[in-house]
């Protein structure tokens, strides 16, 4: 294969939430989405591919003194610098492009200062629309052309330990056909019907407080945030422990993410002991499936005088934000975390190549915990959310954080035509809700991935950016 990037283009609307968000030092009320157009050659013919992501302040750059207008500009600029990058370049791959991006990607951060995680969130928006280009080139679907190596991706290049390997030696044989909602708790969310004032009722049709969330979508899995306080904490996950009792009647299972609120091992072995030993939890903690980055990004794969390796009776831990390159978790791995997360703004062929090493370390040492989850922030349709379901079917990733459908009224703010579109192509994945607009199909917990697994890069049609506003015009209020 002959893969040329030819030109590209970045367009952008502004959203806004159905409810606040608050997800750490920050909480979501408006955000915008950003789109990628990519237009390529393949063996000379044309084709065109898209991605698109929030662009979530405070997330990559966890820094409370940082102004949100700029952390939002900075995310666009990381962006513009990775297509700019891109433009040109050639390759027998799209696997061989990627590196070459990324490559150069990391020389321009180093230079700027900027963080490998936020620079490596522009080398992903082109990455997807690169794999999205070659599979409709390709006619095929995401899984399919990955299985057959025709991504390129040399997992060798990635992780020395899988030299003269490929995906399919480690990958499901076939994709996931439903994931479960890990439905995410956050901090400010109300938990029960009770917890929403009459004033802040929102009348759209969807459930609002985690109790209604749980009757309405048949939840079993959780994701709660902490704040890292003992005596907030305490109470918090009291009530969501009574809640979830009560309201789960066939089980529940849920992970615990720290939110990067302690600066070591010690204080969060303390913040750990006496959560665990609330006699009121006592039966909560038995559906834990693993705590997430409960270290800051700047200590987390730093040893201290309390590693993991230490801790004896520790629960599984997972580094999230702290996976910045891809040398980030075969680190975390030698500090005694037990694996990473997946999420496609950190990049599809990192997540692919960790997936391939954990997936080998299983077999070669089956005394040892190895794990990688799906999370994403507040991810959503029309493009980001059904392209990230993609890799997670393929990576066998079961449960998966999956909210952008709770903090947002669906598709409601998006172009009718696109969301008639959204319906047509992907009625399994979406439902038209009581208002008419299309929002996340979740059935029993699940959602089902038929129409995701057999299209391109997760979307069947070519979504018209056009519609929303080129960068070089578009405002932040």
């Amino acid at each position: 294969m002959s893969v040329r990037v030819a030109e590209g283009d970045i367009h952008l609307t502004n959203l806004a939430t159905r409810m606040p968000f608050k997800y750490g030092i920050a909480t979501m009320t408006r955000m915008p989405m950003a789109f990628v157009r990519l237009a390529i050659e393949v063996d000379g013919k044309a084709a065109y591919g898209i991605s698109s992501d929030l662009l979530p302040p405070k997330w990559f750059t966890k820094d409370p003194e940082r102004n949100v207008d700029d952390e939002v500009h900075e995310m666009l600029a990381v962006i513009a610098r990775a297509l700019e990058i891109s433009i040109g370049i050639e390759g027998a791959s799209p696997f061989e492009i990627w590196e070459e991006i990324y490559e150069t990607q990391d020389i321009w951060a180093e230079t700027e200062e900027v963080p490998p995680l936020l620079a490596h969130f522009g080398t992903s928006m082109i990455e997807r629309a690169l794999i999205d280009a070659v599979c409709r080139a390709h006619g095929d679907s995401f899984y399919r052309l990955l299985h057959a190596d025709q991504l390129g991706i040399k997992l060798g290049n990635v992780h020395a330990p899988l030299l003269h390997s490929s995906p399919s030696d480690f990958l499901p044989n076939s994709p996931l056909r439903s994931v479960t909602v890990r439905h995410t708790i956050g901090l400010a969310d109300p938990l029960t019907d009770a917890d929403v004032p009459d004033d802040e009722k929102i009348q759209d049709g969807l459930p609002q407080s985690l109790e209604d969330c749980i009757r309405t979508c048949g939840l079993t899995h959780f994701k709660i945030k902490v704040c890292g306080k003992p005596e907030v904490d305490r109470d918090r996950l009291t009530g969501i422990a009574k809640l979830l009792l009560a309201n789960c009647k066939d089980g529940f299972k849920f992970s615990l993410d720290g939110n990067e609120q302690f600066k070591s091992f010690g204080p969060f072995r303390e913040f750990w002991n006496e959560v665990t030993s609330l006699p009121d939890l006592k039966d909560f903690w038995s559906n834990l499936l693993f705590v997430e980055q409960p270290l800051h990004r700047d200590a987390a794969l730093e040893a201290d005088d309390q590693p993991l390796t230490d801790w004896v009776d520790a629960p599984p831990v997972i580094i999230d934000e702290s996976d910045a390159s891809t040398g980030s978790m075969p680190l975390a791995l030698k500090l005694g975390y037990s694996g990473t997360s997946h999420k496609n703004c950190k990049g599809v062929f990192k997540s692919i190549a960790n997936a391939c090493l954990i997936s080998k370390l299983k077999e070669d040492n089956p005394g040892r915990q190895y794990m990688m989850s799906g999370e994403d922030l507040c991810n959503m349709g029309p493009v980001a959310l059904p392209q990230d379901l993609a890799v997670c079917a393929v990576l066998g990733i079961e449960s998966v954080e999956r909210n952008g459908h709770h903090y947002n009224a669906g598709l409601s703010q998006f172009p009718r035509g696109l969301q008639d579109q959204v319906i047509h192509h992907h009625g399994d994945l979406f439902r038209l809700s009581e208002a008419g607009w299309p929002t996340l199909n979740i059935r029993d917990g699940k959602i089902p991935l038929a129409s995701v697994n057999e299209s391109a890069f997760g979307v069947r049609f070519l979504l018209d950016t056009t519609e929303f506003t080129p960068a070089s015009k578009w405002e932040w209020p």
